[in-house]
């Protein structure tokens, strides 16, 4: 309707900011870029000064959202002389957003961006800007993060979200609340505060006829949720949708949908499909780390693994991925046969983990990491204690996975106790989740760990095979997934076909569902 308005008789000032507001929300990039400039430039001709500031910091934030940072800064040398030195006015108040912004993407800028944040808020409120003063609360909240100031973070952050739901904030605004929320609650380790405002975001988004932004990000935010509540197969549709959304028209948020699809091909022990989801998120700006380094050590890579996990950890990090890098170092250098590195990670993300006000998530990251730990040093009371705080933890955020994975080293310190029963018992439960979700290598895992015997005399690579053929899997994808020739996948394959005595693929796929292998 805009467009076709413009294109009859040129649209001016008001109209136009409506032309690039349907057009963010339709994901017609040239189109919102262009209204935004003519706008500007047609209260700058009419010499309202907020109203011109404010279509600059629209621009801006939609060329830093598109990855344009350059043409950003340009447009923001441009509109700040419009202020000059009125500090109080709105148009002050939008360019202090701007450059909480950029002071938060800063090293060490937080203190400078919550002092930026808290200026624009000010300003909103005293000007009655629904906009303005949410975005500051949102950058406080931000800012407040960043700081490790968790529980003020979680309050602004709310409060931000609940005035994005005001009738008053545009839809553009409401969706970049409700993406920037969720992605702290993640990052804060608040699962169930995330979770409820994805479903939100969702439900949002679907209210929204035509709309284009934002779905990609909700997808992805959706997909990390669906990972940890073991809703695999869910998940997995939705990375790989989030993948082409955010691929076409491209969007900064592509490398994370990569990413959380590289995860979901790795717990399921695709490994030659997971290496190119990763290698795809770097492509596209995203650390690859710690899920690459992770398949690595999974495969013996492990001093692979371990260099790539220790030079990752030497750059800068928010506290979030630095606590999540340690979590996966520890892991990584038990691998590797170096405890005492192991210990080191432990111990750090345990102090971080006290210094952010013990997070129940983040504690259970911990206590995993030092049970995991305390059990290698031959300390298996110490380990028990601290793995069954970490499943109980688990447990109530109804995280299956990691939930499971706690009670594979529950069992092996039950077993260094002398309590094999016990250890059987927890061993065997975590086995079945594992066959659930369809995590082949902790399936796998956990088969060594109780000296099963495998249906039919199967080898541990025969059990892999049958499981990707049941899947689905040609050969020459079985043999790029377990990166052996095609040559060799067939003769697993008659080696399996005899040994369950089988003679077709589609009574093998069934022998490996009877016999839960996949």
């Amino acid at each position: 309707m805009f467009v076709s308005a413009d294109e009859a008789g040129g649209l001016e000032g008001d109209d136009l900011v409506s032309l690039a507001t349907a057009a963010t929300m339709s994901g017609r990039d040239e189109a919102l870029t262009s209204a935004w400039i003519r706008a500007h430039g047609v209260f700058v001709e009419r010499d309202k000064v907020d109203e011109a500031v404010r279509c600059a910091f629209w621009l801006v934030v939609g060329l830093l959202l598109r990855g344009e940072a350059e043409r950003a800064s340009g447009w923001l040398s441009r509109a700040r002389p419009l202020v000059g030195t009125d500090t109080g006015s709105l148009g002050a108040g939008y360019l202090a957003a701007l450059d909480g912004l950029r002071a938060l993407d800063a090293e060490g800028g937080a203190d400078v961006a919550l002092e930026l944040f808290e200026r624009a808020s000010r300003v909103g409120d005293e000007a009655g800007d629904p906009a303005l003063a949410t975005l500051g609360r949102l950058g406080c909240g931000q800012a407040l993060a960043v700081g490790g100031d968790f529980a003020r973070a979680v309050t602004l952050l709310d409060e931000a979200m609940v005035r994005a739901t005001d009738n008053d904030v545009s839809p553009v605004l409401a969706g970049i609340v409700y993406c920037a929320v969720i992605e702290s609650c993640e990052q804060l380790f608040d699962v169930r505060r995330a979770q409820r405002w994805t479903a939100a975001l969702q439900r949002w988004c679907d209210a929204q006829s035509g709309l284009v932004a934002f779905r990609g990000q909700c997808l992805v935010h959706r997909a990390t949720l669906l990972r940890l509540h073991g809703a695999w197969d869910e998940g997995f549709a939705e990375a790989a949708r989030a993948c082409v959304v955010l691929s076409e028209p491209p969007h900064p948020a592509a490398g994370a949908a990569h990413y959380q699809h590289a995860e979901m091909h790795r717990l399921v022990g695709a490994v030659a499909a997971a290496e190119d989801a990763y290698r795809s998120a770097a492509t596209w700006g995203h650390s690859s780390q710690p899920g690459l380094a992770l398949l690595w050590s999974g495969q013996g890579k492990t001093s692979a693994a371990a260099a790539a996990i220790r030079r990752t950890l030497d750059e800068r990090h928010p506290l979030w991925t630095r606590a999540t890098l340690l979590a996966a170092a520890t892991t990584i250098m038990l691998a590797a046969g170096d405890p005492p590195a192991a210990r080191r990670d432990a111990e750090k993300l345990d102090t971080m983990c006290a210094e952010l006000g013990e997070p129940a998530v983040l504690r259970a990251m911990a206590d995993d990491a030092l049970g995991a730990t305390a059990l290698a040093t031959g300390d298996a009371r110490a380990a028990l204690r601290s793995l069954r705080r970490a499943w109980s933890v688990w447990r109530d955020v109804d995280a299956p996975y990691e939930a499971a994975r706690t009670r594979v080293l529950i069992g092996l310190a039950c077993r260094a106790l002398g309590d094999e029963e016990s250890a059987v018992i927890e061993l065997d439960g975590a086995r079945k989740v594992f066959v659930r979700l369809g995590a082949v290598p902790d399936v796998a895992t956990v088969d060594r760990l109780m000296g099963t015997r495998r249906p039919g005399g199967l080898s541990p690579r025969e059990v892999e095979v049958l499981g990707l053929l049941a899947r689905g899997l040609t050969n020459r994808e079985i043999g790029a997934d377990l990166v052996i020739s095609e040559r060799t996948v067939a003769r697993h394959l008659s080696n399996i076909f005899a040994k369950v005595g089988v003679a077709t693929r589609s009574a093998a796929t069934a022998y490996a569902y009877e016999h839960h292998l996949v």
